[in-house]
């Protein structure tokens, strides 16, 4: 061991045996350092240990382990519009950090807040220190003054004071809307910045897409060493490619394979087959082979790391590869012949893999299906044109899935799908329309399908012992899990039984089997379950994926079924080339792939977040401007949230917002956060989560994203009072 690392772990030993704060020359002395070059050594060393967040450094420059501060939390920074924040921790209730407490931090900083209060589950605190600000990138537009121009930051609640370069604002126009770079950090919250990226003009038909867009980091251009080399590759395969190809790839085109998708979809990453198989049922599962052409460390393969997914905003998608792969080369458009990895398995009756096979092929899809057609006939026995030679496939393959399913539940997996919004927007990009996506048979049996397909892949590779990329999903803390079982109760959901065992799939799935609401009132409950388990991510330790029941060895899970649009599915498929079709595990490409698989689910988990983020950002802007149109309309609502200045509510729609306290007149209401309600300790009126009511539209502002209702009357029904215990 060098001098430096022993140096590193001595510091890490004494500070470990240490209950308070230790200033340099004490921990000089205590190590016994004698000589200038050994206290050098020592401060650099403490340096590094406070940039990486280990050691705490004091206003009075004495050091700490944050360990020995339990006082001490760090974590993301979350402030709402009002100002106030909360401190986002991943295996403990968030903390709430009022605006007066939140000094020089900024949404997105990882942070080290000190608990100032702490009542059990309800704790505060306030910012101590930023860590590591989240900003790099400041999306905003270009005004002007009159006599010259200036930049404006698109989100309000940045509280810094930005300097734009003079030289970089000389090719802007008033009106568009810019990136602008930080370029020097001055302190206090003041920075340099300069313009980096154009993005559109404000008054664009896609303008605020792409705004909410660029403020994720998600942009519609492609650089133009991608865009070059997109261009070099064919529209189509030709004869010469596909006997090459033929050489080693399997030739299924006689298959009678087609894919399932949305009538609009354009990028289209999966093709099926099913016959039986004796007793059992083949099952083909055929996904682009995207790997093909976008190879390792290529401009192509940069950028689309770079972007991690692909991005669906209302009617826009922003691709994760150029449209010339997208929807071209690597989309598996029907009768054309395409490249792909097919994983093909043996199911028995009880929806357990018995044998499975995954390898190159050349496939050529007969139709491609959309879920409409498809649903016509599996659930209303009606056959559109052009399906009519498909019709008993279609039957058959609706017959493994449901044992698909069922084998799946059995083991405990849990029902997490939540509604889903649809926005129509008319040829100028305004919202005209907005209601929920409809899941019916044919949605659920790709999902079924693939999921198959995932756990199988996965399977396959965790059992070769080598670096692979997984899709996991922690257990849930008990804690909070705690915390929803008393919601539920509180609710009115008569729990029985005792969850010490949470971890357990099979456990958490009874508890969710015994909470029969109304519908609507259901995705509110799924809403609250969720918050009480931690979010899936890729990573490279196969501790498995709760919500879908995957415990290894027995399965495992990655994401392989969707190259085009995420950027994991593709490494998946790299390593499936690596290990099975090209046989190389020695040691070094085990090494390589140690090395290197960790950075990039980290980087590929940041932008699936971030997408995520955009599309609510998106869905919540497109539904205030759907409802600056229907002002004063009335609705049926149930509410979704309940907070101390009002309630939020929720249409059939999913469209949301907010009855603020000060119109529900008449009474003096108190916000009581274990039960979930607005309470009159007088009248005994009570707001809470669920409650169905009558509202109507009085406000909405596109420029906020915000919709404001009143209620139509009062409520004064008997489900409205509190209950006496």
């Amino acid at each position: 061991m060098d001098m430096v690392n022993k140096m590193r772990e001595n510091i890490l030993e004494l500070l470990d045996k240490e209950f308070s704060a230790l200033d340099l020359m004490t921990i000089n002395d205590k190590l016994g350092l004698s000589s200038v070059d050994d206290l050098t050594t020592l401060e650099y060393e403490l340096n590094l240990l406070v940039k990486d967040q280990i050691v705490y450094l004091t206003n009075k420059n004495k050091y700490i382990l944050y360990s020995k501060c339990p006082d001490f939390k760090k974590g993301r920074m979350q402030i709402n519009k009002s100002g106030n924040g909360f401190l986002v921790l991943d295996d403990e209730e968030d903390i709430f950090i009022d605006r007066d407490n939140v000094g020089f931090a900024l949404d997105g900083d990882i942070v080290l807040v000190k608990i100032t209060e702490d009542k059990g589950k309800k704790r505060e605190g306030m910012v101590i220190k930023v860590l590591k600000r989240d900003i790099n990138n400041i999306v905003g537009q270009i005004k002007s003054d009159g006599t010259s121009l200036f930049f404006e930051p698109d989100d309000k609640k940045l509280k810094i004071t930005l300097t734009v370069e003079a030289n970089s604002l000389k090719s802007c126009v008033e009106g568009e809307i810019v990136v602008v770079s930080l370029v020097e950090d001055l302190g206090k919250n003041r920075y340099i910045g300069e313009v980096s990226r154009h993005i559109c003009h404000k008054d664009d038909p896609a303008g605020d897409i792409l705004t909410i867009a660029a403020n994720y980091e998600i942009y519609s251009e492609f650089p133009s060493d991608a865009l070059a080399q997109a261009e070099e590759l064919p529209d189509e395969l030709d004869d010469d490619t596909i006997n090459t190809e033929l050489s080693y790839r399997r030739d299924l085109r006689a298959d009678r394979i087609f894919t399932i998708d949305g009538v609009d979809t354009k990028d289209i990453d999966d093709a099926i087959s099913v016959a039986r198989d004796g007793e059992n049922y083949r099952l083909r599962v055929s996904i682009a082979d995207v790997s093909f052409y976008v190879k390792e460390g290529t401009p192509l393969d940069l950028e689309a790391l770079r972007r991690g997914t692909s991005s669906y905003l209302a009617y826009s998608v922003l691709p994760m590869l150029p449209h010339k792969l997208s929807n071209g080369i690597c989309s598996l458009n029907p009768n054309t012949p395409r490249c792909a990895l097919t994983c093909e398995m043996i199911i028995n009756k009880k929806g357990n893999v018995i044998d499975s096979d995954i390898y190159p092929s050349l496939i050529e899809s007969k139709k491609k299906m959309n879920y409409t057609s498809v649903n016509h006939l599996l659930e209303n026995d009606i056959i559109d044109s052009g399906y009519e030679e498909f019709s008993d496939d279609l039957k058959l393959m609706q017959e493994l899935a449901h044992i698909i399913r069922a084998e799946r539940v059995a083991r405990g997996a849990s029902d997490f799908d939540m509604d889903e919004i649809k926005i129509k927007c008319d040829d100028t990009g305004k919202a005209i329309d907005v209601d929920v996506v409809y899941r019916g048979e044919g949605e659920k049996l790709i999902e079924d399908f693939m999921v198959k397909a995932n756990e199988t892949v996965a399977t396959t590779l965790f059992n070769m012992d080598l670096p692979a990329v997984y899709r996991v999903h922690g257990t849930p803390v008990a804690d909070k899990v705690q915390t929803f079982i008393d919601f539920c109760r509180n609710f009115g959901i008569k729990i029985k039984g005792k969850f010490k065992d949470v971890t357990n799939p099979k456990m958490f799935q009874s508890l969710l089997n015994q909470i029969n609401v109304a519908e609507r009132q259901n995705n509110i409950i799924k809403s609250l379950a969720l918050r009480s388990m931690p979010k899936a991510f890729y990573g490279t330790e196969n501790i498995g994926h709760f919500g879908l029941a995957v415990v290894p060895p027995h399965t495992s899970y990655t994401h392989f079924t969707s190259p085009i649009r995420r950027y994991p599915d593709l490494l998946t498929h790299r390593l499936i080339w690596t290990y099975l079709i090209n046989k190389k595990t020695d040691s070094e490409t085990k090494n390589y792939f140690a090395s290197s698989l960790p950075g990039l689910c980290e980087q590929s988990s940041k932008r699936e977040l971030a997408a995520i983020e955009a599309e609510r950002a998106v869905d919540k802007m497109k539904m205030a401007e759907y409802m600056e149109s229907h002002i004063g309309e009335e609705y049926e609502a149930i509410i979704s949230g309940v907070t101390g200045y009002g309630i939020f509510v929720q249409l059939e729609n999913l469209v949301e917002g907010l009855v603020s306290v000060d119109l529900l007149k008449g009474h003096n209401f108190l916000y009581v956060e274990e039960k979930g309600a607005l309470i009159d300790p007088k009248s005994k009126m009570m707001y809470k989560l669920g409650d169905f009511l009558k509202v109507r539209c009085i406000g909405a502002s596109k420029a906020a994203s915000t919709v404001d209702f009143e209620l139509v009357e009062e409520k004064d029904n008997k489900d409205n009072k509190q209950q006496e215990d």
